[in-house]
């Protein structure tokens, strides 16, 4: 009878995956297999708690992926995750290749400004990357990623409000390795990639890897006749480990990036119209004001050079005291710089041009203690930043003969001290309470000001007298923080384990760096941080002798606050406004799972789902000075209802060697790039199907690989600008009516052959 029961249930698991394949998630399992072994206890590890656990065993909605199955979906960078997670949202912002949105849960930050922060925080191997220019990583010698959904204040800080991403990369060890790899696909790639281990003796390890990544566009510019959407990446890491024995550690880092693609420029959707509200003419190719039949084509004529350079290196210090005590150190020193040109209007005319830099240096020192007990094991710590981010661009408008100028300049120096402790009342029964306290202190400069001039000074125009001082201010801001979490897990047995939960995030405030103190003069005092609090439940663990993998999550999340970047048209100007906007609730639920059908088959998915909602949104309209209730009328931005994927992993041994096919499929719904509707941005629900083949022989030193993106060659935005022109609204068609998408890579085939020595 049991076994008829079983047999039952297999094959209504089966046929449920078969008919609702979005049902199943995609945690991982032995980071070096991609289908787990019979009856083999799932024992990932991961940090998401600063120290090391089961995933199972973490009260938090993490979803852990390990670099074997990043290799082996052929993964290229870390915006590859959202078609794996739920209610992830990781793209590539406007209108560069390496600037990084990131949200998660429906919280985070879309305006890659200097001087705002994001919603989402990103690790490098405990390091916090503090600026999105830059932050799309290339997946190379990683040894897993972590995204950790809801707000973590208390172990991580500020600015990780909706959730945080680790990138971990590969520990050296003392054994040596030498691994080389090339690929070539469509459009031209071409990438080299290559690591290296050198153990100098029983103690001291060095290590290094490089990729260089070059592709042609998937467009033109035909302005100018050079690539769009094109790219030339290259980045490199060294690091060195040393320990001398057990109880002693030190790890030293660093790593350079430098972009040099073209700046990509967005495709103009609606027709351009000049100062006159008629269609732009430029002669030899008619109306230029017209979208391009290509999306990835542009007419821009504000040129094509952009270049983004990051760089940083960390040192960690470990001193095991005891079996119980271990203390440890984490300093960083970061610093980049972007250089680029921004052309919303898509046509060869200054309708609404911008050239622009962006700078910014981060200092970090963090020092932990933890503590690893029978029953008692947790975490305190003490953390400290120290970062400037500065910046300027022109707004060049009225086809040159009108430019605004803003420069701003913003330090920030955050100090905190938190404690996170589990302790076990019985093998069952843990209690996990933990606090953080946050003191941000903020030092903003804001300049803005009109020229009669096709370029401000700084940007190649003549020097001359300022036409009108918009903005000149110097402005302090302190913002004190606590925040709390707690959580409950219970073990039903030793592979299944529940938990509640409820936890405070908050993201810092500060000054509007696009501050207009003719429009908004309220913007010198600055904007409020922003607050969620999230209640959440769980379950996960395994079943049918670990041959299913689940992990889900009902939350609620209560959202204060909220900040909103806008942008308003009003006459020859623009109306930069952050909006503390009010308030929001957001709920949803979760699911992930990985079934292992056989030895050569196993089935996974996800499913995420949001109900988002704004119960106030109070906004000042600058063109009539009065504060408007919209909630009503806003959405939340780059957060659809549905986000799930499904997929298989199929693997047989095939020419004295084993071959492992994935085949996926990934569903986002509707999306609204903005709070307000704008149907000729947002981008309706869509699948993305992907299938990769890899070979590897029997020594496993000889890998071949077929990597399939996008099969179907779905067309779908990832980012836009919205500058229309509707004199009902107030915004202004001197600005051009410039509307414009950007769109995910088309269909893309790469070959890859990878050599281990």
């Amino acid at each position: 009878m049991k076994k008829m029961f079983g047999k039952r249930v297999m094959n209504c698991l089966l046929a449920t995956s078969a008919l609702i394949p979005a049902a199943y998630a995609v945690p991982a399992f032995a980071a070096d297999e991609e289908v787990m072994k019979p009856n083999e206890e799932t024992t990932v590890v991961v940090t998401a708690r600063r120290r090391e656990e089961k995933l199972k065993d973490v009260p938090i909605a993490v979803t852990s992926l390990s670099g074997a199955k990043l290799e082996q979906t052929g993964a290229a960078d870390i915006t590859s995750l959202q078609k794996s997670t739920p209610n992830l949202t990781m793209q590539v912002a406007r209108g560069t290749n390496s600037t990084l949105i990131g949200f998660i849960r429906g919280v985070g930050q879309q305006d890659p400004l200097w001087g705002f922060e994001p919603g989402v925080g990103l690790y490098v191997d405990d390091v916090y990357i503090a600026r999105p220019q830059g932050a799309v990583l290339d997946i190379y010698d990683v040894s897993r990623i972590e995204v950790l959904r809801g707000p973590q204040g208390t172990l991580y800080g500020r600015n990780t409000i909706g959730g945080a991403v680790k990138y971990v990369t590969k520990p050296l060890g003392h054994e040596r390795r030498i691994m080389g790899k090339l690929a070539y696909g469509s459009y031209g790639q071409a990438e080299a990639t290559a690591s290296a281990v050198l153990p100098v003796n029983d103690a001291l390890s060095f290590g290094g890897a490089f990729t260089l990544q070059t592709r042609n566009g998937y467009g033109k510019n035909l302005t100018t006749g050079k690539d769009t959407y094109n790219k030339d990446v290259a980045a490199y890491r060294l690091s060195a480990e040393y320990a001398p024995n057990d109880a002693f550690s030190a790890r030293l880092a660093y790593d350079n990036f430098v972009d040099n693609s073209n700046a990509r420029h967005g495709h103009r959707e609606v027709v351009a119209l000049g100062a006159g509200g008629t269609p732009v003419y430029t002669g030899a190719n008619a109306y230029l004001g017209l979208p391009t039949a290509d999306v990835y084509d542009t007419y821009s004529g504000l040129g094509d050079k952009n270049k983004v350079k990051n760089d940083g290196a960390s040192l960690i210090l470990a001193y095991k005291v005891n079996d119980a005590l271990t203390l440890k150190s984490i300093t960083s020193n970061r610093k980049g710089h972007t250089d680029t040109v921004i052309d919303f209007d898509g046509t060869p005319a200054k309708l609404l041009d911008v050239p622009a830099y962006y700078a910014d240096t981060t200092a970090t020192q963090e020092l932990q203690a933890l503590w690893t007990g029978d029953k008692l094991s947790g975490v305190v710590g003490l953390y400290y930043l120290n970062g400037t981010a500065e910046g300027a661009f022109d707004t060049q408008i009225l086809g040159g003969a009108l430019t605004i100028f803003t420069r701003g300049k913003v330090r920030t120096q955050s100090e905190a001290a938190y404690a996170d402790f589990s302790y076990k009342f019985n093998d069952k029964l843990t209690l996990a309470i933990g606090g953080r306290y946050t003191s941000d202190h903020k030092r903003g400069t804001v300049v803005r000001a009109n020229y009669n001039a096709s370029a401000s000074p700084l940007f190649g125009g003549t020097v001359q007298t300022v036409a009108l001082m918009r903005s000149n201010f110097t402005n302090e801001r302190t913002f004190n923080k606590f925040t709390p979490k707690a959580s409950l897990s219970y073990a039903f047995n030793p592979d299944m384990t529940g938990y509640v939960s409820v936890s405070q995030g908050f993201k810092s405030g500060g000054f509007d760096m696009r501050a207009d103190a003719i429009l908004t003069p309220s913007a010198v005092n600055g904007y409020k941080p922003e607050t969620v609090l999230t209640y959440e439940a769980g379950l996960k663990g395994s079943l049918f002798d670990n041959n299913l993998y689940f992990a889900g999550a009902i939350f609620r999340s209560d959202y204060t606050d909220v900040q909103i970047t806008r942008q308003i048209p009003v006459g020859a100007s623009i109306a930069s406004q952050v909006d503390n906007a009010g308030s929001a609730t957001i709920q949803g639920a979760e699911l992930e799972a990985n079934f292992k059908v056989s030895d050569n088959l196993s089935l996974n998915g996800a499913i995420g789902y949001i109900d988002a909602k704004y119960d106030e949104y109070l906004s000042r309209n600058p063109a009539s000075g009065l504060v408007e209730n919209l909630a009503g009328l806003a959405k939340f931005q780059n957060t659809p209802e549905w986000t799930n994927n499904f997929g298989a992993t199929i693997n047989f041994p095939v020419f004295g060697g084993k071959m492992v096919i994935t085949p996926t499929a990934s569903y986002r719904s509707d999306m609204q790039m903005f709070e307000f509707a704008a149907p000729t941005l947002d981008q309706k629900a869509f699948w993305l199907y992907d299938l990769s083949a890899v070979w590897t022989n029997q020594s496993g030193n000889l890998k071949l690989g077929l990597y399939g993106k996008n099969l179907s060659d779905e067309r779908y935005k990832v980012g836009g600008y919205n500058f229309p022109w509707g004199v009902a609204q107030g915004q202004s068609v001197l600005l051009g009516n410039s509307v414009t998408s950007f769109y995910g890579p088309p269909k893309t085939i790469t070959a890859s052959i990878q050599v281990n020595f």
